[in-house]
């Protein structure tokens, strides 16, 4: 790799469609009622994408500095592993991106609470500061969240609740009981993927000291947890929109069960840590059908 592609793999394009689809179904969502703004879409999607590269490039410094990558690890071969990019260089990257992600951030929130009370934009900036320091600190520091089976709650409060409660209240000003449900929903697939990366990477995180949750549960029980996951995913789904039923088009998202159904199979049968890596795509790309044919089905 030159060092342009070694930056493009460091951002790990491939997590981009996962980060992005609380904020995408909750803007169809308020779309689907009446309530939307472009702005302030395409800024929670600009904040995102920043707060996710950020979260993916700390998490190649944290896991080369401690050690955890190394020749047994068995996902692709990240940056300051491969020596194209130094620690140093990654370092001053990140401070790029969190800069970033604070700006674009600062400007959704000034958009999005321009016509409410000033505590209602304090309460969001601190959200967006703790967003900040929650994707530095999952790998970065003296004692990551990251290697003590935390990376979870992290993923579920950001990816899920976060993700989507906040970009549905920028938009619509309004956050009834009922949003609760898809924002686990999208939380919940998104512990998944975390679980599945984790799935992957257990023997190498156990002999590096690594605890993630499945390093904890051990692989037998994690299983289990993922098909939880899953399950909990499709309830919160079903009863968001029997809470909401307005037409047919509503039970569009049941699609996107489909795959995930042999997802699931597929994890239940596995053996062999190495042959997870491809199920990070598709569970993934799956969360974001799911997340578009929620929306979709309450804009048609």
């Amino acid at each position: 790799m030159n060092k342009t592609q070694a930056w493009i793999h460091a951002f790990r394009l491939r997590t981009l469609p996962l980060a992005l689809s609380s904020v995408i179904m909750a803007s169809m969502l308020a779309a689907g009622a009446y309530k939307f703004s472009w702005s302030i879409t395409i800024l929670a999607v600009i904040t995102t994408l920043f707060l996710q590269i950020l979260s993916n490039l700390s998490n190649d410094y944290g896991d080369a500095v401690s050690g955890i990558d190394n020749d047994e690890r068995v996902g692709p071969v990240r940056a300051i592993q491969s020596g194209v990019i130094s620690a140093e260089e990654m370092k001053q990257m990140m401070i790029v991106f969190a800069v970033l992600s604070l700006c674009s951030g600062l400007l959704l929130v000034y958009t999005g609470t321009q016509k409410l009370e000033m505590s209602y934009g304090l309460i969001f900036v601190m959200l967006g500061v703790a967003a900040v320091t929650a994707a530095i600190k999952y790998t970065v520091g003296k004692n990551p969240y990251g290697y003590r089976g935390l990376g979870d709650f992290y993923v579920f409060v950001f990816f899920g609740l976060i993700g989507t409660l906040g970009t549905y209240f920028l938009q619509t000003k309004d956050l009834p009981l009922s949003i609760w449900l898809p924002a686990i929903s999208v939380g919940l697939l998104s512990v998944g993927v975390l679980n599945m990366n984790n799935m992957r990477d257990i023997i190498n995180d156990e002999q590096s000291g690594k605890r993630t949750i499945v390093v904890i549960l051990g692989s037998r029980v994690a299983k289990t947890y993922h098909m939880l996951l899953l399950a909990g995913a499709f309830l919160c789904g079903v009863l968001y929109v029997l809470f909401n039923l307005t037409s047919v088009y509503n039970f569009l998202f049941l699609i996107a069960f489909i795959p995930l159904s042999f997802h699931a199979r597929r994890v239940w049968i596995n053996n062999e840590p190495v042959l997870l890596d491809s199920e990070l795509k598709i569970l993934a790309l799956s969360t974001l059908l799911f997340s578009v044919l929620l929306g979709l089905g309450y804009i048609l």
